[in-house]
């Protein structure tokens, strides 16, 4: 929120020539959203304590560089992380009140104080141990799609086109990726064909708003129900009676990239993956780059602040956008290839389950930037992952409220922790030259 403020003119100045200055007043969103979660915590805490200790795994048993397991007092750690959370959020708060923003390390450690609280209340006085290293590799593995489709909505935004459509091409991709794979035997070509189906349902997407300047909204929203519509109908009718010979997929094996893989925690986490896992880390850091250090990150970044001055200095604004919008397409594409490349092998019905929509939270959560949206795509998959790795150590939280709980979490993200975040100024307006 800015308002304007008069500056004290010199003696003698017209009160109607008197300078006028902007001050942007920093919202309380953020704040007030690590309060409320410490307040959640702290009742959680109150409300249902728990006796014993928690024992956390820091290593896998086929690990080069074994650690022990630490069994730690459940409620005092929990309890210590709560103070912990308490002053980052005092922080936040005194910052807010002299008007400056709250940085986003902050909101950082305070989400892994919070987890590491929470594991410790939810592992208390089970016998068995809280594996980290299986929990942070699901969690990526988990936030792979939500990252090469929050990649897909930064790109396509950025240049002035909102993408609601990236749940239906990470499905169409899904698909296209199991039919492919399974008629060839070879995982790289399920991925070259679900790449190019996530650009075909970019291609059209494309046609009717950038072209015919249809609504982008309804458009997008159209193509997810009609995707959703048209692999329903193909899976009933052609994949269930053919799964042999068209729907079981080759999924690709592990690659370990030696001694990186030997790094305690870290380094099975990283470095022992499929191979579009590998190629996420290269996507990601590639269109960081292109967006900021590239002519033609420059002029996306322009046609989608102001489309008619592009125009002005010879900027093809169509051109950039199909471009954008299909360079998107291929992101998503490869985010639905892993659904049916590297995590199942097959097609189910509406197997994405909304990941499209979690990757467009991402992207906002990230504020447009490819590096903030793919740290966000890992705390919304860590969420997704959660769930399972609570089943290790005792149902002690209700499997409904796990099963919502990636959803509440990309609620409260945005809603609440995402601050000021303004999207690029043409975003949403088709363009009209002359």
């Amino acid at each position: 929120m800015s308002a304007a403020v008069e500056a004290p003119g010199a003696p003698g100045t017209p009160s109607d020539t008197i300078e006028k200055r902007h001050v942007t007043q920093v919202g309380w969103k953020a704040a007030g959203g690590l309060i409320v979660v410490g307040a959640l915590f702290a009742l959680l805490l109150v409300t249902v304590p728990r006796e014993g200790d928690t024992r956390f795994a820091l290593s896998r048993d086929a690990d080069a560089i074994q650690i022990p397991v630490l069994e730690i007092p459940a409620m005092p750690l929990a309890w210590a992380c709560l103070v912990i959370m308490a002053l980052v959020a005092a922080f936040s708060v005194v910052r807010t009140q002299a008007n400056r923003r709250t940085p986003i390390w902050v909101i950082v450690v305070f989400g892994v104080v919070f987890l590491v609280g929470f594991l410790a209340w939810a592992g208390a006085g089970s016998s068995g141990t809280l594996p980290i290293v299986s929990l942070l590799s699901g969690s990526l593995l988990a936030a792979v799609p939500l990252i090469y489709g929050s990649l897909s909505g930064v790109i396509g935004e950025r240049s002035g086109v909102i993408n609601i459509a990236i749940e239906g091409q990470m499905l169409a991709a899904a698909f296209t990726g199991a039919i492919a794979g399974s008629i060839t035997g070879s995982p790289f070509a399920g991925v070259l064909a679900a790449l190019l189906a996530g650009v075909l349902v970019a291609l059209v997407l494309a046609l009717f708003t950038v072209t015919h300047r249809v609504n982008q909204i309804i458009v997008g929203v159209v193509l997810n129900v009609l995707v959703l519509g048209l692999t329903s109908f193909f899976y009933s009718q052609v994949l269930v009676p053919n799964a042999a010979t068209l729907n079981s997929a080759p999924r690709f094996s592990t690659w370990t990239i030696p001694l990186l893989n030997d790094i305690p925690v870290i380094g099975p986490v990283l470095f022992d993956q499929a191979p579009l896992i590998y190629l996420m880390y290269l996507v990601v850091a590639g269109v960081w780059f292109a967006l900021y250090r590239t002519r033609w990150g420059l002029r996306l970044r322009a046609v989608g602040e102001h489309p008619k001055a592009a125009d002005t200095v010879g900027v093809n604004v169509e051109g950039t956008r199909y471009r954008a919008l299909l360079i998107g397409g291929a992101c998503a594409g490869l985010g639905g290839a892993f659904y049916t490349t590297v995590a199942v092998g097959q097609f189910g019905l509406n197997m994405t389950a909304g990941a499209g929509f979690i990757a467009l939270a991402a992207m906002i959560f990230g504020k447009w930037d490819p590096l903030r949206a793919a740290m966000a795509g890992l705390l919304f998959g860590f969420a997704l992952n959660l769930q399972s790795i609570l089943g290790v150590v005792g149902e002690v939280v209700p499997s409904q409220f796990m099963l919502m709980l990636p959803y509440v979490v990309t609620l409260f993200a945005v809603a609440g922790l995402v601050g000021r975040s303004r999207p690029p100024a043409a975003n949403g307006q088709p363009y009209v030259k002359g």
